[in-house]
């Protein structure tokens, strides 16, 4: 893959211009600008702004009500979604009222029309796949949707369905970053779902180009867009496919899931109990992209295949792309293998015969099942904890101290703690228990991980082993996570992560 320069539209002087005077001038002190994201002003609080890895206070005023109505006496009206925006702009002013409907807060979201930044999904594009887009707020998802419907409008007919006018801009006339794609304004959130059935039924699109997917019937009229052959480029709330699945509202997008019950036989062909979970449908969009950072994505191309895997236990196969440090776009193959009980033994003491008797307290059971089974270790998950080995809990629980932690340690059981309720700290944390291997990219998180709590400890600098690039992105990420420094040093094959107090 080639490299390439975006190109950058943030009409910032048009959001500058309906702020009071005094924050201006903050802001442009800051002479950062280019990576501002949103201006927050609270009633009675000190103004801030919020740039890509830190927030800055801009005064020492604290906001008046006259602060607030300057702002919104120069704006759009505002929806019922508390949103308003600025005509022939990308940026976006989100309201907090007080129980009597008056405004007591503003956030004022950068609105920038970003182009060049779909040429690392250009090929999944022009497929005539229906795309789904997820990541967590403000990694992009819009952004890269405005530049897909731009694209798509040169060569096909495409219409929009813009429920907060976040990818046309406000006003009546769309903003020039969506090109020729027509848009669709929708009078209310919850009648999306009806405008997107009436751009298919009156404007014959080839495609529709939806942001936040996010109610049930959101859901069912994708499919029934689908289904009626019309290529889908959608977001939704959601970092990654677990996360959709999760959520029963918009597991349908994705195919749904159901409780099955097998025969005997079958269930001893695969090897599980006889009721498992099982697709209950073809998916809605054939592929779903998972936005990780603003130059990192995870694909998955056949998204029926990818659920049945995650379904069943099997590893998922997933094409990562990314732009390396020079900027030049990387495709690799992140592809987890099975973890076969054989191929442990040699280098880990022989597990226990019977299993290892878990209490749960908030870590996800499912979860935690779906860990053991793919480390290949036995676990039984008990609702007594009398009857326990072990506990393991979440840190957020642990804090809070409760009756069953507490019942534990008198005991003297083992309590292990979690930092997420996510299946990849469970099988760390399994993988402790049973003194398993680590797989080297576990290995670099974990080292990471370690890394960064001794920064935030009072370490000035933590150097960490030579890895790839690609796992040199995953750990440069964890840092700015953990809102700390990093950099690359050396040379390949010895090049390393360096991470650093700000």
């Amino acid at each position: 893959m080639s490299t390439t320069q975006p190109q950058i539209t943030d009409d910032l002087d048009a959001l500058m211009a309906v702020i009071p005077p005094a924050l201006k001038e903050s802001i442009h002190n800051t002479n950062r600008t280019e990576n501002l994201l949103e201006i927050v002003m609270d009633l009675g609080r000190l103004p801030e702004a919020r740039f890509l890895n830190r927030e800055v206070v801009l005064n020492n005023q604290e906001i008046t009500a006259q602060d607030i109505e300057y702002v919104t006496s120069r704006i759009g009206e505002f929806d019922e979604d508390n949103r308003a925006g600025i005509e022939r702009t990308l940026h976006r002013i989100s309201a907090i009222r007080n129980r009597k409907g008056g405004i007591v807060g503003l956030t004022m979201r950068v609105g920038r029309a970003v182009y060049g930044t779909t040429d690392i999904i250009q090929d999944i594009i022009e497929s005539g796949e229906s795309i789904l887009l997820l990541g967590k707020p403000g990694v992009g998802k819009t952004t890269m949707l405005r530049e897909v419907a731009r694209l798509l409008a040169e060569k096909k007919r495409v219409v929009i369905v813009d429920t907060s006018n976040e990818i046309g801009g406000d006003g009546d006339i769309p903003h020039p970053a969506v090109g020729r794609a027509r848009r669709m304004q929708v009078p209310s959130p919850p009648f999306q779902h009806e405008v997107m059935i009436e751009a298919v039924e009156n404007h014959m699109p080839e495609v529709i180009v939806i942001d936040e997917i996010g109610r049930e019937l959101e859901a069912l009229a994708a499919r029934t867009i689908a289904e009626r052959g019309v290529q889908l480029i959608g977001t939704a709330h959601g970092n990654t496919l677990e996360n959709l699945l999760s959520n029963p509202t918009l597991a349908d997008l994705v195919g749904g899931i159901e409780s099955v019950t097998l025969s005997d036989e079958e269930a001893r062909r695969r090897g599980t109990q006889k009721t498992v979970l099982e697709r209950r449908a073809p998916p809605t969009f054939g592929v779903l992209v998972e936005i990780q950072d603003w130059q990192q994505l995870a694909v998955h191309h056949d998204v029926a295949r990818a659920v049945d895997s995650f379904l069943r236990g099997r590893p998922l196969s997933t094409e990562m792309r990314y732009r390396d440090e020079e900027g030049k776009m990387k495709t690799e193959q992140a592809s987890m293998e099975p973890v076969h009980l054989e191929t442990k033994t040699a280098s880990r003491p022989k597990p226990p015969i019977s299993a290892l008797h878990i209490y749960s307290y908030g870590a996800a059971r499912n979860r935690l099942r779906r860990a053991a089974q793919h480390l290949g270790v036995p676990v039984e998950i008990v609702d007594n904890l009398g009857e326990a080995q072990i506990l393991l809990t979440l840190r957020g629980h642990y804090r809070k101290r409760p009756r069953s932690i507490t019942d534990a340690e008198r005991r003297g059981i083992p309590v292990y703690v979690l930092r997420a309720n996510t299946v990849t700290q469970m099988e760390m944390c399994l993988a402790d228990i049973f003194e398993l291997e680590e797989d080297p990219m576990t290995a670099a998180m974990r080292e990471a991980e370690n890394a960064i709590r001794r920064v935030l400890d009072g370490a000035k600098m933590v150097e960490l082993a030579p890895q790839s690039a690609y796992t040199r992105r995953k750990q440069h990420q964890m840092a700015r996570e953990a809102h700390l420094i990093s950099h690359s040093r050396g040379k390949d094959p010895r090049r390393r992560v360096r991470i650093l107090q700000r």
